[in-house]
């Protein structure tokens, strides 16, 4: 019935890229989840390792961690709501630990996973979003 309401009033139902779109922005969104967790676990000295406490981290690390800490449950909440400006938090959140691991590698290691892991998001964001505003385009195009 919603499916008629809809075709009447004259909204288009959504594509097959759309709805896959929403799905890929909702996993990306429980990943950032966890990764909002992830860094609180280091914050509050949840897990015995060196540096895995606020007190103990040196002033780099403090910072690091308690931007991303606040920043990734962020981003999880606007990609699940579908909101803009989810995925500007979650891509505020990957240039960080980009800049952290491939810029200053020295003080924060070098983890290749993560990069290539937001790299790859990126780019199938982007992909998904090109595919949505062409295939918009052309239901323009056609009527």
């Amino acid at each position: 019935m919603s499916h008629e309401l809809a075709r009447s009033a004259g909204v288009a139902e959504p594509t097959a890229a759309e709805t896959t779109f929403v799905w890929f922005l909702r996993v990306i969104s429980a990943y950032s989840l966890m990764f909002g967790a992830l860094y609180w676990v280091r914050l509050i000295g949840f897990y015995e390792a060196p540096l895995w406490r606020f007190d103990l981290m040196p002033v780099y690390w403090q910072v690091a961690a308690t931007i991303l800490a606040v920043f990734y449950p962020f981003a999880a909440i606007g990609l699940w709501m579908l909101v803009s400006w989810g995925p500007v938090i979650w891509a505020i959140c990957a240039m960080t630990e980009i800049v952290m691991y491939v810029g200053f590698p020295d003080l924060f290691g070098s983890r290749m996973a993560v990069i290539v892991s937001h790299a790859f998001v990126a780019l199938v964001y982007l992909a998904f979003r090109l595919v949505i505003f062409l295939q918009k385009r052309q239901s323009e195009r056609q009527g």
